[in-house]
C-alpha cells in the first residue's frame, strides 16, 4: 500500500526507523533488568523447585474471569499489595494492559483527566480511550497542573509517573498529592522505574515518601527491576472489582500462565531477601561521581536511568554506535519517542555491572 511505503520513507529520512535486534555480547548499560533478576539463578533455582513440585502446567487455559484464575494467583495478589501497603491489587499480563485498562475504564464521560507531558505511551493511550476531557500539564509545572485543575469539570483524575521512563526524573509527588487532595482529584502513579529502585526493599517511591494513602491508584510493574513480566494495579477493594468487571485489558485476554506467577513470586522473594536499594543507589552514586569529574553533563536524575543529550537523530545514533563499538551496549533515544532536539543516549544502570564498567563508560563517554 502507498501509504505504508510512504510512512516508512518518512522514517528513513528522519534518520527514525525503528527495527528489531537481536542480543549481543556487549555489557547491559541498556536494558530495565536494573536489579540483574532477569538473569538471576536462585530466581530460576526457586521457579524450576516450586513449578516441579506443583506439577506445573503450560498455561491458564482462558481469561481470569473464565478458566484462568486460580488460588495461587490471588493469594499472590494479596501478598504483593501487603508488600506495597496497599489495601487490593489486581494483576494484569503488562505494564502496559494494567494502563490501558485503567485509564480507559475509570473515567466516564464528563470526567477530566489530567497528564504530565512525558508520560508513558500506555498511559496516554489508556486515555485516549476513554470518554473523559484530555487535558496535559508541562512537566512537573504545579502551577500549570493547578490551572488545569481549575478548568476541570467532573471527576478529576491526575496522572503521572513516580519515575520518568525517558529522563529518570522524579515526579514532585508530595506536592501533587497535596494539589490532588485540596482540588478532590484522584491521583494515579505508574512506578514502573521506582519498583524495585526505592522505598524500604523497593516498595517504591509512593511508599519512600509515605504517600501510600493518599494515592488513588498505583500501578506497578514486574517487567523491569524485577525481570519478569506482567503488572499490578494498587488500590482499593472497590477499585479491584471495578477493575474486573469494566478493564477490558483484563477481561478479554488469557491469563498469565503459571510459570509467569512463579517468576514474579520468586522475584519478589528475592527483593525481600536483600535491600538491593540500597546497592543499586551505590551504582548510582559512583557512575554520577565519575561523569561529573570527567565534566559530561548528564539529565538530572537520581534514578538508574542516566541519560545525555545529542541533540539530532543521526548524531545521537552515531554516539551510540561508537559506544557500541568500545563495548557498551547503549541505545539512542530518538525522535518521535522524545521532542525533536531531545534525543538522548538512555545509559541504565545495574548492580551487576562492575565499577570497573562504570569507569570505562564514563572514559568513553568523556571521549564523545
Amino acid at each position: 500500500m502507498n501509504f505504508i511505503h510512504q510512512k516508512l520513507q518518512e522514517r528513513i529520512a528522519a534518520n527514525a526507523l525503528r527495527t528489531l535486534k537481536s542480543e549481543n555480547n556487549l555489557i547491559d548499560f541498556s536494558s530495565n533488568d536494573y536489579l540483574g533478576f532477569a538473569k538471576s539463578l536462585s530466581v530460576k533455582e526457586w521457579v524450576d523447585e516450586i513449578a516441579y513440585s506443583q506439577k506445573l502446567r503450560n498455561g491458564a487455559g482462558g481469561s481470569r474471569l473464565i478458566t484462568g484464575n486460580s488460588s495461587f494467583t490471588e493469594t499472590l495478589e494479596k501478598e504483593i499489595a501487603r508488600f506495597h501497603q496497599a489495601a487490593s491489587g489486581l494483576i494484569f499480563n503488562s505494564g502496559y494492559d494494567a494502563n490501558i485498562g485503567l485509564l480507559s475504564s475509570l473515567p466516564q464521560k464528563g470526567d477530566t483527566i489530567i497528564c504530565d507531558e512525558l508520560i508513558h505511551a500506555s498511559l496516554i493511550d489508556g486515555a485516549r480511550l476513554s470518554y473523559a476531557q484530555r487535558y496535559t500539564f508541562k512537566h512537573h509545572d504545579l502551577a500549570h497542573l493547578e490551572s488545569k485543575i481549575k478548568n476541570s469539570q467532573g471527576n478529576i483524575f491526575i496522572v503521572t509517573e513516580s519515575i520518568f521512563s525517558m529522563d529518570g526524573d522524579h515526579a514532585p509527588l508530595k506536592e501533587i498529592t497535596a494539589l490532588a487532595t485540596q482540588y478532590g482529584a484522584y491521583l494515579i502513579v505508574d512506578e514502573a522505574h521506582a519498583t524495585g529502585i526505592f522505598g524500604k526493599h523497593g516498595r517504591g517511591l509512593v511508599c519512600e515518601l509515605g504517600l501510600e494513602n493518599q494515592v488513588f491508584a498505583r500501578v506497578v510493574t514486574f517487567g523491569k527491576a524485577l525481570g519478569c513480566h506482567g503488572a499490578m494495579v494498587l488500590g482499593n477493594d472497590e477499585l479491584r472489582s471495578y477493575l474486573i468487571n469494566f478493564a477490558r485489558s483484563f477481561i478479554y485476554t488469557t491469563a498469565l500462565p503459571p510459570h509467569s506467577l512463579y517468576t514474579i513470586k520468586a522475584a519478589y522473594e528475592q527483593l525481600k531477601s536483600s535491600d538491593y536499594t540500597l546497592l543499586i543507589q551505590k551504582k548510582i552514586a559512583y557512575f554520577k561521581q565519575l561523569t561529573s569529574k570527567l565534566g559530561i553533563a548528564l539529565m538530572p536524575s537520581n534514578s538508574a536511568i542516566q541519560g545525555i543529550i545529542i541533540p539530532g537523530n543521526t548524531a545521537c545514533r552515531q554516539a551510540a554506535a561508537t559506544l557500541n563499538e568500545s563495548g557498551f551496549d547503549i541505545r539512542p533515544i530518538l525522535s518521535p519517542t522524545v521532542p525533536v532536539g531531545k534525543e538522548r543516549l538512555r545509559i541504565c544502570l545495574h548492580t551487576f555491572n562492575t565499577d570497573e564498567e562504570i569507569e570505562k563508560l564514563s572514559e568513553a563517554l568523556a571521549k564523545i
